[in-house]
């Protein structure tokens, strides 16, 4: 009789990065999948998921009015612990460091069933960045029964911060999978206007830059300075395009459509299919982000990248040379936008120091051992990183 497993997620990151694992285990003779969809991002998991054939088993009902962290936790408290109680399954697996991760792992544990925290280990140090990010993942941390390190940077913090060495398997990053299996299958674009934008960048040979911003701290202000770099970097470089995914956030929505609105080199659209996301990042000579998966993902196809926060719990992408720490400045992000899209750098393709494609597997080894069953795979298998080898 198969052992299920829970796959929560809330959010498209989430989803992108529990896909491979949904995959990996479909057709394990012991371990059944159950993807549960907690509603924190109505219609965006389904979309994410889709780029991989897969939709949720499960969504969970959890009205919204105040779009408050302490509205969404309250819902899914006890929608986690009524599917608990029904389910008893052998494991839940969360990822990352969102209010659904938090919610699922928490509701996990005071059912004394074991949680998995793919993503584990990411650390800034500073509980207010990114917030409240920072504080979920350390909390989730303390209840945790295997954490399933994305780097070798990731398992030393969670080491310093004494857990059990031998609850920690570096596994490599799972969005590293997902975004090689979706470029592989080379999709055509979906979205009519980013079709459009491909068209035109073709027929003028044109260069395109992405920007993604979401984060809470930038809101505002920063967010604001940030656009302001925006317009002046397409001003400023005639044979250059920007694409706009804007957030679902009406804050943020609202703002980007103030800010750029009228410039006939800056197409903003509303959140893309993961697929189209992955298209984008083929062929972007630069990518200016606030996300934490872009930095991830963007350099397996060798795309410099501006990260627009004053800290990074990616510094592996710092240190492998594929991204630079620029803040929300207008003056320092012209200035690296300019110097990269001035020498057209492009960085070497296949040295992506998040993973080599092969995390899923790894994932669905060190969840065999958590689930009681047998593997043939040692606990801290060497991963090998940019930064070295464990």
């Amino acid at each position: 009789m198969s052992k299920e497993v829970l796959l929560v997620a809330g959010t498209r990151p989430e989803a992108v990065k529990i896909a491979p694992v949904a995959i990996a285990l479909r057709g394990h003779p012991s371990l059944s999948p159950t993807i549960v969809h907690s509603g924190q991002h109505s219609g965006m998991v389904e979309q994410a998921l889709s780029a991989f054939d897969l939709v949720p088993d499960i969504r969970l009902d959890v009205p919204r009015r105040t779009g408050t962290q302490a509205e969404l936790v309250a819902g899914l408290l006890p929608e986690f612990d009524r599917l608990l109680d029904e389910r008893d399954p052998a494991v839940v697996l969360v990822q990352g460091d969102t209010t659904t991760t938090l919610a699922g792992a928490l509701a996990a544990f005071w059912r004394g069933i074991p949680v998995a925290h793919l993503e584990a280990g990411l650390r800034t140090g500073d509980l207010y960045g990114p917030f409240p990010e920072e504080g979920n993942r350390q909390m989730i941390s303390r209840i945790t029964s295997l954490h399933l390190a994305p780097t070798d940077d990731a398992a030393n913090a969670l080491t310093s911060e004494c857990l059990p060495d031998s609850d920690i398997v570096v596994t490599g990053n799972t969005v590293v999978d997902a975004v090689q299996r979706v470029a592989a299958a080379d999709v055509p674009a979906r979205d009519p206007r980013l079709a459009l934008l491909e068209r035109r960048l073709d027929v003028n040979n044109h260069r395109l830059v992405l920007l993604t911003v979401h984060r809470r701290e930038s809101w505002g202000r920063p967010l604001a300075r940030v656009l302001h770099a925006v317009r002046s970097i397409v001003d400023r470089h005639p044979d250059v395009h920007v694409l706009v995914p804007a957030h679902p956030n009406p804050e943020v929505r609202e703002q980007v459509d103030a800010e750029l609105s009228g410039h006939d080199r800056i197409v903003v659209t509303d959140p893309l299919d993961y697929s189209d996301l992955v298209r984008v990042l083929r062929r972007a000579a630069l990518v200016l982000t606030d996300s934490g998966g872009i930095q991830e993902e963007a350099p397996t196809f060798g795309v410099p990248v501006l990260v627009l926060r004053e800290t990074t719990e990616r510094m592996l992408a710092v240190d492998a040379g594929c991204a630079w720490l620029v803040g929300t400045d207008t003056t320092r992000i012209l200035a690296e936008a300019g110097w990269v899209l001035g020498s057209r750098l492009r960085l070497p393709l296949g040295r992506n120091p998040f993973g080599d494609g092969r995390a899923a597997v790894r994932v669905c080894a060190a969840i065999e051992r958590l689930a009681g069953l047998p593997t043939a795979l040692p606990r801290r298998e060497p991963y090998r990183t940019l930064a070295g080898v464990r």
